[in-house]
Parts: structure tokens; C-alpha cells; sequence
């Protein structure tokens, strides 16, 4: 009995060695394969802009994540036929995953010459995601989620103001700093304005387009000539702050006006203004799929949001979209409640945003309409948004 008890315990003992062994063998072939991993970020600008800013927040969270084991190359102010260059550079020098926040077709056309390199890009309406190669991903945040929520804390300002008599229901004006004229800036908007008029149904919007993503003197002026205009409260979409920086100087003249702030906070440069913020969290993605591809796992079976196929979008339930530091003494009364209340709403999927009693129009063409009475799902099919209706009688389109 003994002699076979010693037996059992020696084959116990081996077993554990070997899977001790099995363990430590596969854990150090991953932190070898780990250590090998280089990645690329291509910026269409650098980070003096809230935008690129804004989307390096993925580098810096890689390197707490990962730090020697993941390599980092960065390219700023890549325009034009430079994506291309800057991607075979990167290539050349061993980059395996590439994440690109630039408006080029350069990363959808490299894919098929380079199919052991991942090319991940913030979707552009004007790429599909259909029948693109395997290696090329798309993703973005369902950020109309967050412009709702921020019209929400703009409209308790403009409620507060009119039921304090400060500002008559008829003078109820909001006005926007528009890069152009694409889905993308008429979906955010839009969603602002509904979420304005769900606590301040008066309100009317005023948009103005600068015709560029980034131009900080335009910006500036642009809002400028919306404040003169009679608008209480402002947002953008557009790169610079200097529409904060405006709403800002006209505060500090008599003439306050709101402002609710993209991509990062604007406390710093408008801080008696700024109610609120709103910004895509890119960290999520970045991470997720820089695992993927550290273990040879596909991206869209690792990264957790609405796939549609090689292309991901998600909202408030990913911590995709985010607000950023509330204003709690400038904001309307209750509106910390409030906002946290539509944002868990929003999460359940019981916050429908495009819908109401509104008729839309299609800019570039005007037979195209849209009856938000039975509303629209925003991202249902792509991660790009896709709501490109201005509304009537509601919205007011100056240029």
C-alpha cells in the first residue's frame, strides 16, 4: 500500500511540474510576443487641437497598459497623399497595427498590399465598410448619445433662464459652429437641438458652417456673428476651442452666453461659461484591439460594442461617449440629476433620440425627407452616423 501510494503521489507531483511548465512556457511565449508588437497612430493633426488630443488619450492608455511591450510611433499633421507615406514608413519599420483618426482613403487602399498589417480607422461616410479587406477595421463612438445628454444640461440653463424671466420664450435661441454640411456634424447637432427642446421645447437653433474642420480665426468669428445674433447658448463641431474662447470673451463683456464644449473640457479657457463637455473615449477600442492582435484573435470577437461586421460603433453602455466635467456653477438647477438619469435611460435603450413631431430635409436633396414621427435609429448599420436631415421650421441654416 505504501509503495503504491508513493507512485500516486510522485505521478501527482509530475503532473503538476508539466503544468507548471505548460503554464510558464505559454506565458513566456506571450510576453515575447507582446514585446514585439509595434504600433502606429497617424493624426491628422497634432495634440494642440481638442481632436488629436483627444484621440492620443489611446496612446497614453497603452503605454500604462502595456509599457516596453508595446512600441508606439506617432504621425501628426498627416494630410493627404502623406497618410500614405507615413503608413509605408511606419510598415518599413515593423508596425503591425495601425490606428488612423485622419479623413484619407490611404489605410482602405494599403490593406490589400499589406494583409499581416491591421489598419483601424474612424469610420468616414464616404468609405462603406462592405467588401473591404479583412485587415481593415472601422469603428466610432455613437456620439449622438452624448450631444442629446448635452442638450439636455443646455436646455435646463434655457429653462432656468425663461422661467426666471430673463429670457422671453420667443428670444428661446441656441446657435451651432459647424465644420460642413455631412451626416456626421447634421446628426450631432441635431440630437443637441432634441435634447434642448425636450426640457425647453422652445427652443430654436441656429447653425453656421465654417467649411473646415480646423480653422480657429473662422471658428471665432463665426461664433461671434451667432452671439450677435441673439444665441444664449452655443456648441460646435468643429476642432479648436475658439468658439469657447469667444463665448468666453462675450461673457466677460455683459453678454453671457453658455457653452457646451467637444472633444475635451473647456473649464480651462471659458470657465464662467462652460457648462459642459462631450467627447468619444477612444481608449476602449484601442485596447481591445491592440489585444486582439496581440493574440492573433479577429478584432471584432475581442473589442465589445454593435458590430457590423469589420466595423464597430458604441455609446454610453461601452463608455464609448462621455461627458466631461459639468459646470455644477453654471448649470441649471437639478441638472447633475438630471443628466445622469438620461444618461442610465440611454443605456436600457430607453431614450429613443430621433423622434418627435419633426419633419428633416436632406440638404443635397430636397425630395429626400424623413418623418421622425416614426423615428430613426442612428448607427443601426454603420458605425458612421448616418442622419443628414436639417429640421424644419426648428433649425435655421445661415450659410
Amino acid at each position: 500500500m505504501k509503495e503504491k501510494a508513493k507512485i500516486i503521489a510522485t505521478l501527482v507531483v509530475c503532473v503538476v511540474v508539466l503544468a507548471a511548465v505548460s503554464v510558464l512556457s505559454g506565458f513566456w511565449k506571450r510576453q515575447q510576443k507582446e514585446a514585439n508588437l509595434k504600433v502606429g497612430i497617424i493624426c491628422s493633426e497634432d495634440e494642440s487641437t481638442p481632436y488629436t488630443y483627444n484621440f492620443l488619450k489611446g496612446k497614453y492608455a497603452l503605454e500604462e497598459e502595456y509599457g516596453k511591450n508595446v512600441e508606439i510611433f506617432v504621425r501628426s499633421n498627416v494630410h493627404g497623399n502623406r497618410a500614405e507615406e507615413s503608413m509605408r514608413e511606419l510598415i518599413r519599420k515593423g508596425v503591425s497595427l495601425i490606428f488612423v483618426n485622419a479623413d484619407t482613403e490611404a489605410a482602405v487602399n494599403l490593406a490589400p498590399e499589406f494583409p499581416k498589417v491591421q489598419f483601424c480607422q474612424i469610420s468616414m461616410p464616404d468609405i462603406s465598410p462592405e467588401g473591404k479587406p479583412d485587415n481593415y477595421h472601422t469603428f466610432n463612438g455613437e456620439i449622438y448619445q452624448a450631444r442629446y445628454v448635452s442638450g439636455v444640461v443646455a436646455g435646463l440653463k434655457m429653462r432656468e433662464m425663461i422661467d426666471s424671466g430673463a429670457v422671453l420664450p420667443e428670444n428661446a435661441v441656441i446657435g451651432y459652429v459647424a465644420a460642413n454640411k455631412s451626416a456626421e456634424v447634421i446628426s450631432g447637432y441635431t440630437a443637441f437641438l432634441l435634447g434642448v427642446r425636450s426640457v425647453a421645447p422652445e427652443t430654436v437653433m441656429r447653425v453656421r458652417y465654417t467649411g473646415s474642420w480646423s480653422n480657429f480665426p473662422k471658428e471665432k468669428e463665426t461664433a461671434r456673428t451667432l452671439i450677435d445674433e441673439g444665441c444664449l447658448i452655443l456648441s460646435h463641431h468643429t476642432n479648436t476651442m475658439a468658439p469657447a474662447i469667444a463665448c468666453e470673451e462675450a461673457s466677460q463683456t455683459g453678454r453671457r452666453v453658455y457653452f457646451i464644449g467637444y472633444h475635451q473640457s473647456m473649464m480651462d479657457v471659458a470657465p464662467s461659461c462652460a457648462l459642459v463637455s462631450v467627447r468619444s473615449n477612444w481608449v476602449p477600442y484601442i485596447l481591445q484591439a491592440t489585444d486582439a492582435v496581440m493574440h492573433n484573435e479577429r478584432i471584432e470577437s475581442i473589442v465589445k460594442g454593435n458590430v457590423h461586421g469589420n466595423d464597430i460603433s458604441a455609446g454610453f453602455g461601452e463608455n464609448w461617449v462621455e461627458m466631461v466635467e459639468l459646470n455644477k456653477l453654471a448649470m441649471g438647477q437639478g441638472t447633475e440629476e438630471k443628466m445622469n438619469r438620461v444618461i442610465e435611460n440611454m443605456k436600457k435603450g430607453k431614450t429613443k433620440v430621433f423622434q418627435g413631431q419633426y419633419t428633416g430635409v436632406n440638404p443635397d436633396r430636397p425630395e429626400d425627407t424623413v418623418d421622425l414621427g416614426k423615428g430613426f435609429e442612428e448607427c443601426s448599420k454603420y458605425s458612421s452616423p448616418a442622419f443628414r436631415y436639417v429640421l424644419k421650421n426648428v433649425i435655421i441654416e445661415d450659410n
